[in-house]
């Protein structure tokens, strides 16, 4: 299982706000991110991610991919998956 940590990076860092993330994106790594994009991703774990929203995101919060998703194991019933031989 993945954990996105976003919102804990982002107030260990003082950021508060999607609009002031927003404008760090723009301001640190030449990146526009809509306001509806920040929402969501402030708001619920992406599916998926573009290679530049996640070099931005590192930029700004100066950590790496491995900061921003924490892996947990995953144990047999979790994702109901059929063994397949």
């Amino acid at each position: 299982m993945l954990i996105w940590m976003l919102r804990q990076l982002m107030a260990e860092r003082g950021i508060w706000t999607g609009a002031e993330l927003g404008r760090l994106l723009m301001d640190q790594a030449g990146y526009r991110l809509s306001p509806p994009s920040i929402s969501a991703l402030l708001n619920g774990q992406p599916k998926q991610m573009k290679a530049d929203t996640m070099d931005a995101l590192c930029t700004v919060l100066r950590c790496t991919p491995s900061d921003l998703w924490v892996h947990i194991p995953s144990t047999k019933g979790d994702h109901n998956l059929q063994n397949i031989s």
